[in-house]
């Protein structure tokens, strides 16, 4: 059985963050989510790791806490399969039995943090923080990709060569070079692609090229 409570009041809905608990301790989830409510987050609890990979995944910030050892598959098996299935909420887990390996284990799959029962109320509220505050800044990371995907998918190819070239450092002269063109020609192109991508700057270029995983080969940028 999911239990969601209801969002603060300060807070529209939509935009409100949601800490996620899996815990098969009903009395522990419990006690997680009036913490969790009481600094004003909403709070998704379940029993088990199946009850939570049913749930939609949340479209705002958000964030999983996580006993490690459960019935059925473990915390750890839960994020393997979160990865696997490309949901990248980030992960505080929590145990009364752990051991150096088994923490080792996730944190290198990218928990956030460990921490045995019982737990601070200080120490899981500022993990939480963190972990809210890490999905936030990829989601907006991801918006932003994502815009710039948009833009670079209206160029034509011999814009997206120039971009290459301009962003790798190279002058218009240079790249006109490379690609056979006058150099008024690249400058004509240089100006479409500025305006295309809503780029104020070459600086704003570079960026977004960077955020787009564009590199030109070494023989494109040997003069």
């Amino acid at each position: 059985m999911v239990t969601e409570r209801a969002p603060s009041p300060q807070q529209e809905e939509s935009e409100q963050p949601i800490v996620f608990i899996v815990d098969d301790d009903a009395s522990m989830r419990r006690a997680l989510a009036n913490l969790f409510e009481s600094v004003g987050l909403k709070v998704e609890a379940f029993g088990s790791a199946q009850q939570l990979l049913q749930a939609k995944p949340p479209e705002v910030p958000s964030c999983l806490v996580l006993d490690i050892r459960l019935p059925g598959a473990s915390g750890l098996d839960l994020q393997t399969d979160l990865a696997k299935a490309n949901i990248h909420t980030p992960i505080i887990f929590i145990t009364g039995h752990g051991d150096i390996p088994m923490t080792v284990r996730a944190m290198k799959s990218g928990a956030i943090d460990f921490l045995t029962k019982p737990v601070r109320d200080q120490d899981i509220l500022d993990a939480v923080q963190a972990a809210i505050e890490r999905d936030r800044e990829r989601r907006d990371l991801n918006r932003t990709v994502s815009t710039v995907k948009s833009r670079f998918d209206t160029l034509s190819s011999r814009e997206r060569d120039v971009l290459s070239l301009v962003t790798s450092g190279l002058m218009n002269k240079q790249v006109a070079a490379k690609l056979g063109l006058a150099e008024i020609t690249v400058k004509i192109y240089r100006g479409q692609i500025m305006r295309k991508m809503g780029a104020k700057s070459l600086a704003d270029l570079v960026r977004m090229s960077e955020a787009l995983g564009i590199r030109p080969s070494k023989s494109d940028v040997q003069t």
